[in-house]
Order: C-alpha cells, then sequence, then structure tokens
C-alpha cells in the first residue's frame, strides 16, 4: 500500500497551538497543511483558504508538532511483562537475546505493527530504532506502510555467543549494507537507515571501525547503546580499559551523526568527548529507572551544549510507549538533585520535540510546527477532566496529558490516526497477531510468559 497526502489543504481550526518553534509561541488560531507540509499557521482568522479545503474543528484541543523518540525496539513490543525485574546485563542475557533469537520473519512484522501502532495512537509520528540481527527488512515494510516517520537498522553483533544472534562480522556488515541501499531515503525520506552495533560488548573492534566506514559512505547515523547501568560500564572498562564513551570514540564511533542511548553513569572524560564532537544522546527515563541503571545527568549535558532526545525504549524495560510518559518523567527526575526549577515543561516538550529531531538531523523538517516544515502535527483533545483548566498549555501536554488523549495524527499531512482510531490500518488484526506471536515466540524461547 503506498501512501498519499491528502490533495487537499486541511485546516486544524480553533486548537490551542503550540509551536515549539524558535519563540515557544502559543495561540489560539489554526494551522494549513497542504502538500504534506505546513503550508500556514497563526491566529483564527488569519490563514487564508482556497476552495476545497477540508477544515477540522479542533476547539477545545492542542495541536502540538508530532513526538518524535530517540530511541525504540520494535521488535521488542511482543516482550512486554516477559522481562521483569532484572538489571541490564542479566535482562539481556536471560531474557531479551533468548527471546530475540526466537522471533521469525512473521513475529517480528507483529511485533512491528503492535508497537507502530501504539506510537501513532499516542502521538509519536518520528521514531530512531534498533532491530534485532535478523529479518530487518520487515520492520520497514511494516513502517512503510503504516506511514510512521522512522530512521532504523538492524542491531550488528559479532561477539555475544548467541548462536542465533551473533553473526560473522563481515556478514553483518554486507546485510546491513544492503539494508541501507534498500532503505535509505525510501517513501520520500521518510524512512531513513542507522548502523547499529548493539554495544561495544557484543561487537569487535573490527566491526566498529568498520561500521564508521560504511554509515558515513552512505550518509546514515549510528546508533548505539553507551554508559547505562553501572555492571555494563564495569564490563566494559575490564573489557577494553576505557570508560564506554571513551572507548567508541577510539574506533571511530563519535560525532554528530552518533547517537548513544542513555549515557546515565558518566566520567568527565566521557562528558568532555560528547562535547568536543557534538555525539548525541538518546534519554530513556524509564527504562533507566525500571532497569535500576540511575538517572543521566540531562541538565549538565544541555549545558555542555550536547544535543540531546527522549525516547520510551522497549516494551520489556519501560513496558510502554508513550511520549507522554517519558516527557513527564524526564522533567520530575531532576528535580529533586538540582531544583524546582530544573528541567520546566517547556524543555522537556522540546527534547520530545526539536531534540530529538535533531538527535535524528530531522530538525530541519519536523519536530516543530512552523511554514514549510512537514505535516507531522497531533492533536490531543481536552473533554476528560485531568485536561481541566487550561492555565498551561505546555504544562498541561507534559504533565497531564496522556496517550489516549490524542485525537488526531498527521504524518507528511496524511492522516494516520482520526478521532483515536488507525485510518489505514485495522487495530484489531494487529492485536490479534501480537496475541498469536507472543506465544509462539515465548515458546520457542522456553520462557514463561506468566500466563495459564
Amino acid at each position: 500500500m503506498i501512501l498519499q497526502s491528502d490533495p487537499r489543504p486541511v485546516l486544524l481550526h480553533g486548537g490551542t497551538v503550540v509551536t515549539v518553534d524558535g519563540d515557544d509561541r502559543v495561540f489560539v488560531g489554526d494551522v494549513l497543511l497542504h502538500h504534506g507540509r505546513i503550508a500556514a499557521l497563526g491566529p483564527a482568522g488569519s490563514v487564508q483558504l482556497t476552495p476545497g479545503t477540508r477544515v477540522l474543528d479542533v476547539t477545545d484541543s492542542i495541536v502540538c508538532p508530532g513526538f518524535v523518540q530517540s530511541h525504540v525496539h520494535l521488535c521488542q513490543v511482543l516482550f512486554r511483562g516477559i522481562a521483569e525485574d532484572l538489571a541490564l546485563l542479566p535482562w539481556l542475557r536471560q531474557r531479551i537475546w533468548p527471546l530475540e533469537a526466537a522471533l521469525s520473519a512473521a513475529t517480528l512484522r507483529a511485533s512491528a505493527r503492535l508497537g507502530i501502532a501504539e506510537l501513532l495512537l499516542g502521538g509519536t509520528t518520528s521514531i530512531l530504532d534498533m532491530g534485532t540481527v535478523h529479518d530487518h527488512h520487515v520492520v520497514f515494510e511494516a513502517a512503510s506502510t503504516m506511514g510512521i516517520r522512522m530512521t532504523s537498522g538492524k542491531a550488528m553483533m559479532d561477539r555475544v555467543g548467541q548462536s542465533s544472534l551473533d553473526e560473522p562480522t563481515a556478514a553483518s556488515l554486507s546485510s546491513s549494507n544492503h539494508l541501507a541501499d534498500a532503505w535509505h531515503g525510501a517513501a520520500d525520506d521518510r524512512l531513513r537507515y542507522a548502523y547499529a552495533p548493539r554495544f561495544i560488548l557484543s561487537c569487535s573492534d573490527e566491526l566498529l571501525r568498520q561500521t564508521v566506514v560504511e554509515a558515513r559512505a552512505r550518509g546514515c547515523l549510528m546508533h548505539t547503546h553507551a554508559s547505562e547501568n553501572p555492571g555494563e560500564v564495569d564490563a566494559v572498562r575490564a573489557a577494553t580499559g576505557r570508560d564506554n564513551v571513551v572507548a567508541l570514540e577510539e574506533r571511530g564511533i563519535a560525532g554528530k551523526d552518533v547517537v548513544l542511548a542513555h549515557c546515565v553513569h558518566l566520567s568527565e572524560d566521557e562528558r568532555a568527548s560528547l562535547k568536543r564532537h557534538r555525539t548525541r544522546v538518546a534519554h530513556c527515563p524509564s527504562t533507566n529507572l525500571k532497569l535500576a541503571s540511575g538517572i543521566a545527568p540531562i541538565p549538565g549535558l544541555l549545558a555542555d551544549g550536547v544535543v540531546v532526545g527522549v525516547g520510551a525504549d522497549g516494551a520489556p524495560c519501560n513496558n510502554r510507549l508513550s511520549a507522554f510518559t517519558e516527557m513527564r518523567l524526564a522533567a520530575l527526575l531532576q528535580k529533586p538533585a538540582h531544583g524546582a526549577e530544573a528541567m520546566p515543561a517547556r524543555t522537556a516538550l522540546r527534547l520530545m520535540t526539536m531534540g530529538s529531531a535533531a538527535v535524528l538531523g530531522r530538525d530541519g523538517d519536523t519536530g516543530s510546527l512552523e511554514p514549510g516544515k512537514r505535516a507531522d502535527v497531533v492533536v490531543v483533545g481536552r473533554e476528560r477532566p485531568h485536561l481541566r483548566p487550561l492555565a498551561d498549555p505546555v504544562a498541561t501536554l507534559v504533565h497531564a496529558a496522556e496517550a489516549a488523549d490524542v485525537t488526531h495524527v498527521f504524518v507528511d499531512g496524511r492522516q494516520l490516526v482520526r478521532d483515536r482510531r488507525l485510518v489505514h490500518d485495522d487495530l484489531g488484526s494487529i492485536l490479534a497477531d501480537a496475541e498469536i506471536a507472543v506465544g509462539e515466540v515465548a515458546a520457542r524461547a522456553a520462557i514463561a510468559r506468566g500466563l495459564p
């Protein structure tokens, strides 16, 4: 299925518009979408209409940029609830790697479609995704047909010892190159490829160094995990003699085309490396709490000028993919240590929009409501009690709204969610396929689901 933008202009009329532009403008007015982009916006009555414009009345709603999540794992959505109460390394070894090894192309597709449905229904329009090792083309196929904006890459692992996950270095590079050549820039650049060495403990030096060569030859991002958990930090020091970020830098993985997920436990040398190379960081507050990893030093990184975004990470370590949950936690976690003024709502919203868009290298096209940008727009309904009164629209989005409050979602001007329902996909079929798939995967991995 090829998704087409509505050929008619669409006017979102009468909403409270939160732009997240350079001036953080908020006003009651209109947003005009046409040819996949934001054609105009302004106070009510200021936007000129052409004949045939479809008017969507969003009075009593908040209109904001589509949320951008800078670290998710669509391949793990089926694992929700079957990897509980474990720290990072045992969580990976006892649950995630065996479960990923048990995925087939069909069950991986079911996982990706379930995750994309959850993300779109909750207002997330763009993601940076890290896959598993095999069959990653089905994730791109799901994103292509469902309409989300996605940068993604298969996990690269040549040093794990998991029989169905680790692969020869040359094979990992070759399959990544094939995927990049097939998908980078596809669907009018809605889809991009990112080379994704999983983390330094699962990758040889040769794989890491060659990843840099191949990714930069194709203009692709690199995406990995770093300095997430005390056990992982100690293991990296034992293996390399260096702190995590510094060890990656020595292998060439540093720069504004590199996204490091987590960065919770950072030495001064690591902070200096991030600042020096302009390496991007994806903050995952829920996961860092659930896996007992810690709290990332986000105010300090922002003060250093590091570009930071936010992501929900994976369903088995969160257990939701809600932009609203992550924004709220990102704001609240910093206040006990840094004061009530730390991480105001405007900063948290910016991290989930323009910050994450910059992490993905897409801030010129997405992340704010401005004329000429891609029409990635979310409408949040305010008919429920927890969204009244509206004293501060930004604080309402960050601290009061929930994923279920999202009523309409547009990506590239295509309406993908209307009145809280997917427009182009049958949610019932997605849910049914996922229920069948999770049983197959858990059985193949010999991991109990906690159900009879």
